[in-house]
């Protein structure tokens, strides 16, 4: 049975497409069931004859499954791209190794394409895009019967536009089709009401040594500590102190949710795949047992599906169960990524919202109080904040050439989002050799005055 949204949604896109438009663009926060919104329009456009085929593309492997059980389910045909089937769902990433017989699909038949998280396919009225974009405009825009654009974070941290989006003209505002907030899916229980707690520290000492010389300096907060310029986001994040403090708050509240849901479990997103070991080793010392998943797993998917059918409590992700991916009985969560784009953080939390019951009624999300991340988290309550929903101008001279983006087998494609972030934020692994050659040696003392801010959104 389809929810109240999905049902508007699904007569809306049958109106706009029946009235001449052809391209429809829907933002509906994330965990609202978009998969299935799509999966009943591409039954009822089957079912009365407006288009032959459904061919769908999404960020990652994982995800374009999904998307091609539920179509199956839904349809009741195949979408396995073989002779007879009713379309198919493949990853971004395939577009580029494609055929001309796979193309030739949309001059001969009648084709609804649908983008999943089309956000990562970037286009400018220039003409500069990247890899995923220029594809859609060239193969698709006009040759596809219709087209349906999906997003629940619609923007780009490099501030180009979004394929196949419109925006209006001179504001440059994003122009959504339909739109259905995270504040309605809580209180229509659809989505859990997010609970968000900043985790800081009113006394860090921090401890720099140079060439035989050794400076100690204190900080009332995490935010003041990030601004010294010895000190980077990610020595926050692997100082275990910190990361134990954070830990053990939400491993006490999975318990807690377990008492009611037995099969309640957390998320860890963490950097790298050693920060992830270490998260792990950190989660065993507090008695517990955590799966490790990075992207260039070879099982990956086989993990999370485990994880997904059973009952262990703890997951620590590195590339992976950040975007699409849906493991509704993920309760509780660690942001500990060192990408900090509003885009990311969104697609984390987006990760523990779908409600399955009457009394998971909360999301619990952990953050350390870094300036940007407090930011993001108090402005959750705004589906399209107004400086990211605005595409701004561009000068030619300043637009530079956007090439294909960066592939790691099994990624969830937020590789792109914190190749982005790390350009724009300056962090790279050059700022730990200029200490090396500097003999600069650092040590961050958290003592016990630990205090949270917990924001409680709805």
């Amino acid at each position: 049975m389809l929810r109240h949204w999905q049902s508007e949604c699904v007569g809306k896109a049958l109106d706009h497409f029946k009235g001449g438009q052809r391209h429809f663009f829907c933002q509906a926060t994330p965990a609202a069931g978009k998969t299935r919104m799509s999966a009943e329009l591409s039954k009822r456009m089957l079912e009365t004859g407006m288009i032959d085929l459904v061919v769908c593309f999404a960020p990652s492997r994982e995800v374009a499954q999904g998307f091609r059980a539920t179509l199956e389910s839904v349809v009741g045909g195949k979408f396995d791209g073989l002779l007879g089937a009713c379309g198919t769902a493949l990853t971004y990433q395939a577009m580029d190794y494609l055929s001309e017989d796979f193309w030739s699909l949309f001059c001969n038949y009648r084709v609804l394409a649908i983008f999943d998280e089309i956000h990562h396919c970037a286009v400018q009225e220039s003409g500069v895009s990247n890899l995923w974009g220029q594809l859609i405009v060239k193969r698709i825009q006009e040759s596809a019967a219709y087209t349906v654009g999906l997003s629940g974070t619609p923007w780009r941290s490099d501030e180009m536009g979004i394929a196949l989006a419109r925006y209006s003209t001179p504001e440059g505002r994003l122009i959504c089709d339909f739109r259905y907030s995270l504040a309605n899916a809580v209180v229509e229980k659809v989505c859990r009401s997010p609970r968000i707690m900043l985790v800081d520290n009113g006394d860090v000492q921090l401890t720099v040594s140079n060439s035989g010389d050794c400076q100690v300096k204190t900080f009332e907060s995490i935010s003041s500590l990030l601004k010294d310029p010895v000190v980077s986001y990610q020595d926050l994040l692997v100082n275990e102190p910190a990361l134990r403090h954070m830990l053990q708050l939400a491993n006490n509240k999975l318990s807690e949710l377990r008492g009611d849901i037995a099969n309640a479990a957390g998320l860890v997103v963490a950097s790298t795949i050693g920060h992830a070991y270490l998260v792990a080793e950190i989660l065993n010392a507090l008695g517990e047992t955590a799966m490790v998943v990075a992207s260039d797993s070879l099982d990956a998917r086989k993990r999370i599906q485990h994880f997904r059918e059973g009952g262990q409590r703890w997951i620590v992700a590195v590339g992976m169960v950040a975007e699409g991916t849906d493991i509704p009985r993920l309760q509780v969560c660690c942001h500990v990524s060192r990408i900090r784009t509003e885009l990311h953080f969104r697609q984390v939390l987006g990760r523990i919202l779908r409600r399955i019951g009457g009394v998971d009624k909360y999301a619990w999300m952990y953050i350390f109080a870094e300036s940007s991340l407090s930011e993001f988290a108090k402005r959750v309550a705004e589906d399209l904040p107004h400086d990211l929903a605005v595409l701004p101008a561009v000068e030619p001279a300043s637009i530079i050439s956007v090439g294909s983006p960066i592939e790691i087998s099994g990624s969830d494609s937020l590789v792109e989002e914190e190749m982005a972030h790390l350009l724009l934020s300056g962090e790279s692994e050059s700022n730990e050799t200029e200490f090396y050659f500097q003999r600069v040696e650092r040590e961050l003392a958290f003592s016990e005055h630990f205090r949270h801010q917990l924001l409680a959104i709805f």
